[in-house]
């Protein structure tokens, strides 16, 4: 039997305004975050959408935990503290510290990356990729951001296109159909 009684916030992708990055180099797209009107600086977790458009460095961002996802386009290749690494398989999550001295090489064009960053100490956050249906249990003390990666995706009742986003915050089990891969994230945020 499947409880719908909390609340989903849909976010639709056509109503994200697009932002320079902290060092210019491209624009993201905020699907959520926490606090809600937290910047750059003092969010416990962060979760975007980027369009790479060219090569170059990655913004520093001290005490933070990142995990990039390739979405669409040929790829990129990260160095990570001196390291290489080659992320250009779609929806292969690559995690890396924030701290760490990151430049992006393009494999051929530009690219759209999902983005997760969660400030070490104040939040933590699992990501899945489902492609199959699956119950979505909300537990208490967590919440769970649904973004639709690519295809389509059906939550109960509310359906979800590309890059459109549902958040869900109240104790609830609920049942995702993706047509499609829809990244699946278990935040927690802890007081500070």
């Amino acid at each position: 039997m499947t409880n719908s009684t909390g609340p989903v916030q849909l976010l639709r992708a056509a109503e994200r305004p697009a932002t320079a990055w902290r060092n210019g180099g491209g624009v993201t797209r905020e699907v959520a975050g926490y606090p809600a009107g937290s910047g750059l600086d003092d969010f416990q977790w962060r979760v975007s959408l980027a369009d790479v458009g060219s090569a170059g460095p990655f913004s520093a961002f001290p005490g933070v935990d990142r995990v990039i996802t390739l979405v669409e386009g040929p790829g990129m290749a990260l160095t990570v503290d001196g390291t290489e690494h080659v992320v250009d398989a779609p929806f292969r999550p690559f995690a890396f510290s924030g701290d760490a001295a990151t430049d992006c090489r393009l494999l051929g064009g530009p690219l759209v990356d999902f983005n997760v960053m969660t400030r070490r100490g104040h939040a933590t956050a699992e990501l899945t990729l489902a492609t199959e249906p699956r119950p979505l249990v909300v537990a208490a003390g967590t919440t769970v951001l649904l973004v639709c990666l690519s295809g389509t995706a059906t939550l109960d009742a509310s359906s979800l296109a590309r890059y459109d986003a549902a958040l869900l915050t109240a104790p609830a089990t609920r049942t995702l159909h993706p047509a499609g891969t829809t990244a699946v994230l278990t935040l927690r945020a802890f007081a500070s």
